[in-house]
C-alpha cells in the first residue's frame, strides 16, 4: 500500500461527508486506542489564541434541511424543549442555544450538520 502524504490525506478528508469522517475517527479509536478528536481539541486552544474569537456564541439554526425529524430530535436533546417547541424552531429557524462556549458551540454545530441542518455561530 502506498503511503499517503499529509496533503493527500487532507484532500481525501475534504471530500468525505461528516458521517464518513465520524466513521474514520471511530476506526482510528479502535485501531490505535487513541481518540483523534481529543488531540484536535487539545490543539484548538493554541489556534484560538491567535484568532482571539468570541468566548461566548449563539447557536442559530438557519435551515433544517431534508431530514427535519432528525433535526427536531437534536433540538429536543440540546434544549430539553417539548416536541411542538422543537418543531417550531426546526420549521422557522432561530436561536437554539445562546451564550455557550465556542468549543461547545462547535460540538452542537457538528450534531446539527450530521442531522442535515445548516447552523450558524454568532
Amino acid at each position: 500500500m502506498a503511503k499517503l502524504t499529509k496533503d493527500e490525506f487532507i484532500s481525501a478528508l475534504k471530500e468525505m461527508s461528516i458521517l464518513e469522517v465520524k466513521e474514520l475517527v471511530d476506526a482510528m479509536k479502535e485501531e490505535f486506542g487513541v481518540d483523534p478528536s481529543a488531540v484536535a481539541v487539545a490543539a484548538a486552544p493554541a489556534a484560538g489564541a491567535v484568532e482571539a474569537g468570541p468566548s461566548k456564541v449563539n447557536v442559530v439554526l438557519k435551515d433544517a434541511g431534508q431530514n427535519k425529524i432528525a433535526v427536531i430530535k437534536v433540538v429536543r436533546d440540546i434544549t430539553g424543549l417539548g416536541l411542538k417547541e422543537a418543531k417550531d424552531i426546526a420549521d422557522n429557524g432561530g436561536a437554539v442555544k445562546e451564550g455557550v462556549d465556542a468549543e461547545e458551540a462547535e460540538k452542537l454545530k457538528a450534531q446539527f450538520e450530521e442531522a442535515g441542518a445548516t447552523v450558524e455561530l454568532q
